[in-house]
């Protein structure tokens, strides 16, 4: 399965959203990273089949998407950011009428939610409204309902917004996991949550697609870049206006503190350090 982008366009007004975005997906997941109003939320709810492109090409294995219409959806699952839940159902409620709207029969629905509450942990809250939920356990329930019908489209829009670390790492690799015959996207400002699970990351900057390509090689983009410099205390304040800093903490009375710079910092004691995904975050997109 394929998903082809070509230059795909769209604006609000005067202000524009995405901007001759080109891309090429496979079964695989892909990271999206990117500051506010970078573009990421635009072009899921594009790619999702909920706003209209201005122009461009969304193209499934040779076919447009708009002209797919619900073929396409039965093939989609959609965890939006924002919990819009009916927090008068229960879990089991809201997703049995969640797979009555895919057309779903009954059997199935049943059958794959206990797969599904069993994996996210859910089991003991299935007869509870939802809105007796945690804000963690509503972000598992609507991860359960964007994988319900077994999609081969997983699309993930801040998915882990809520969670305790333990269920973070456990939602990771779940997601990991069923990623292996699914194209899945994951927008998200945590790094940590796709840096080790992403086929490829894409960064995104004023709804251009700054680059593509798996974490190692933006890694190696950038070695030779990322620094730590061991400082004095009243050296901190001189850095920070020199250098963009990542990661600072204290060690005696000196502080170690990572940069990124152009150049070596040589009016500093400081080691080449191995850039990480953060690093390359940073260095490609708070500039």
């Amino acid at each position: 399965m394929q998903i082809w982008v070509e230059n795909l366009n769209k604006s609000y007004g005067s202000k524009t959203a995405l901007s001759d975005f080109n891309a090429v997906f496979e079964d695989g997941i892909y990271g999206i990273l990117g500051p506010n109003g970078a573009g990421k939320t635009t072009l899921m709810n594009i790619l999702t089949d909920n706003i209209l492109r201005d122009s461009g090409m969304i193209l499934l294995d040779g076919t447009d998407i708009l002209d797919m219409k619900e073929e396409y959806r039965k093939i989609m699952g959609y965890m939006p950011q924002q919990q819009q839940l009916y927090d008068v159902f229960t879990v089991q409620q809201f997703l049995l009428y969640m797979g009555a709207l895919r057309g779903m029969s009954k059997k199935r629905i049943l059958g794959n939610m206990d797969i599904l509450l069993s994996l996210l942990n859910l089991q003991s809250v299935r007869y509870k409204k939802l809105k007796q939920l945690s804000g963690g356990m509503k972000q598992r329930v609507l991860l359960v309902q964007a994988l319900l019908h077994n999609p081969k489209i997983l699309i993930l829009d801040e998915p882990t917004a809520g969670l305790d670390p333990r269920e973070r790492i456990r939602l990771r690799n779940l997601i990991s996991d069923l990623s292996k015959d699914k194209i899945v996207f994951i927008a998200t400002h945590v790094v940590s949550d796709i840096e080790f699970i992403s086929k490829e990351i894409l960064l995104m900057k004023d709804g251009r697609l700054l680059d593509m390509a798996p974490p190692d090689v933006l890694q190696q983009k950038i070695r030779g870049k990322v620094f730590e410099l061991t400082i004095a205390s009243q050296q901190l304040k001189q850095v920070k206006k020199e250098y963009r800093i990542g990661n600072l903490y204290r060690s005696n009375d000196e502080v170690v503190v990572r940069v990124l710079s152009e150049n070596q910092p040589a009016s500093y004691q400081y080691r080449e350090a191995a850039p990480s995904l953060e690093d390359v975050y940073l260095y490609r997109l708070e500039t």
